[in-house]
């Protein structure tokens, strides 16, 4: 049989109900894992071992008794470092937050899964207070790629990654403000999906803002409908939530995309990617139109690259994030969080608002773009995992994240649905991903054009052995 951490949500159900696996072996397996493994990757900053498999036996006892709470009962998931979880600190990566809490309350997607029945692993690493597309903080140290350890799993949502990648829990609750859940998603070989603004509820508030996504990391599209299908759904703590989908995403449409009218920009008209990049997404592309999608190669007429308005949010929102800590905390911050945050708070209303304006422009580009084009594919990221402990590739001109992410950030300005669906290789062996857009509140469409790729090329999974 095989190691019970190894299977996916999907795969843990049906043995649950076959009566061959228990949620306290699923548990067991994936704590046994992350002893074995996570002294080598840090992708968890808090395991919690007693609290999980007493949400374990519970789950075991619901299913003995035919009372389950919903379809994840007893399913592991792993919560990222920013998220607000009842009896656990949230730390964000930082020394300036007291443990002590009080913690008392759940995140929305939190309290969902909670209400459910999952059984919660631990917590997952972030940047400090998720602020760049790398996992390393003061608190924990560096994540590493379980593909190749010395490099980055990518970030924000970088220990949500490994975690996923090594079977250290099926499931992952990951954020995404310019690129957090699909960075990591394209260095690891796994899927996500940056659903639209709104789509599953946020609370508190970012300090990003509306650029701040919640997203599920998985190993298969299955399993991040399982998860959505979840989360999704009104807060009354979040003015933005949307309700929930009129068709749950675990009924994925048909295989057949015929008719489906797709786009494929290689470099959204401004951006440079690695050759042995280009020609993998490209033939990935390309294979669209084996489901009988019609691609074609257009650029959705972004008007160039729009990270200087994007940074003007960003950085902004970092200020925010940090107004209330004294000289000293300021002075234990991670040298780059301070230095955006020194930036952000040189903004004035009017650069705000103009940024804001950008903002609005380009959604309204890509919102007729999408009248012409159902879909857009493009790279997930334009370079493989680097150097695990560095903001940017060595030989960068540029010291910040938003240099190598020129594909993630826009559509969190836009607020539209992205996924990164894997699709092949470098030579060095190291993830290459495809990024999968859609119109605003198109979540569906991403994921049945998703889950139809992966039936037809399903991606190889992380094995370290």
């Amino acid at each position: 049989m095989a190691d019970a951490a190894d299977l996916t949500a999907t795969e843990l159900l049906a043995a649950y109900e076959a009566g061959t696996l228990s949620p306290v072996e699923a548990a067991e397996a994936v704590l046994a894992r992350i002893v074995r493994d996570d002294p080598e990757y840090n992708a968890f900053c808090l395991v919690d071992e007693e609290t999980t498999l007493d949400m374990a036996r519970d789950a075991a006892g619901r299913r003995a008794r035919g009372a389950t709470l919903g379809p994840l009962d007893g399913v592991p998931v792993s919560i990222k470092d920013v998220l607000l979880t009842r009896g656990w600190p949230t730390l964000r990566g930082s020394t300036t937050i007291d443990p002590a809490g009080p913690w008392d309350e759940d995140s929305p997607a939190v309290a969902r899964l909670r209400e459910q029945g999952a059984v919660f692993v631990g917590k997952t690493t972030t940047p400090e207070f998720a602020w760049k597309g790398v996992t390393d903080n003061p608190l924990t140290g560096v994540t590493r790629n379980p593909w190749d350890t010395s490099t980055t799993p990518g970030g924000s949502s970088g220990g949500a990654a490994a975690a996923v990648t090594a079977g250290m829990a099926p499931l992952a609750l990951g954020t995404d403000g310019g690129g957090s859940v699909r960075i990591p998603a394209a260095f690891t070989g796994t899927f996500t999906i940056k659903p639209t603004y709104g789509r599953i509820p946020h609370y508190p508030a970012s300090p990003f803002g509306t650029l701040a996504h919640t997203g599920p990391m998985t190993n298969t599209v299955a399993d991040a409908a399982l998860l959505l299908d979840a989360v999704c759904g009104a807060d009354g703590r979040d003015w933005s939530a949307l309700p929930p989908p009129d068709v749950p995403f675990a009924d994925a449409g048909p295989d057949d995309l015929t008719g489906l009218r797709v786009a494929f920009s290689p470099d959204l008209g401004f951006a440079e990617v690695d050759p042995e990049i280009a020609a993998s997404v490209a033939a990935a592309a390309e294979f669209f139109t084996e489901l009988g999608a019609k691609v074609e190669q257009a650029d959705p007429g972004m008007g160039g690259d729009c990270v200087e308005e994007f940074e003007v949010l960003w950085f902004a929102g970092a200020a925010k994030v940090i107004e209330h800590l004294s000289p000293e905390d300021r002075a234990r911050l991670d040298p780059g969080l301070r230095e955006i945050c020194e930036q952000g708070a040189r903004y004035s209303a009017v650069e705000y608002l103009t940024a804001t304006a950008r903002r609005m422009e380009l959604g309204r580009r890509m919102g007729l773009f999408h009248e012409r084009y159902d879909l857009l594919l493009t790279p997930t990221m334009p370079i493989a995992a680097f150097e695990a402990g560095r903001e940017v590739p060595e030989g960068s001109p540029s010291p910040r994240w938003t240099s190598w992410t020129p594909f993630t950030y826009p559509f969190n300005m836009t607020q539209q649905p992205a996924a990164n669906l894997p699709c092949g290789f470098t030579s060095d062996g190291l993830p290459i991903g495809l990024q999968v857009v859609g119109a605003r509140h198109a979540d569906a469409l991403v994921m049945t054009a998703c889950a139809a790729y992966e039936r037809a090329r399903p991606w190889k999974r992380f094995s370290r052995g």
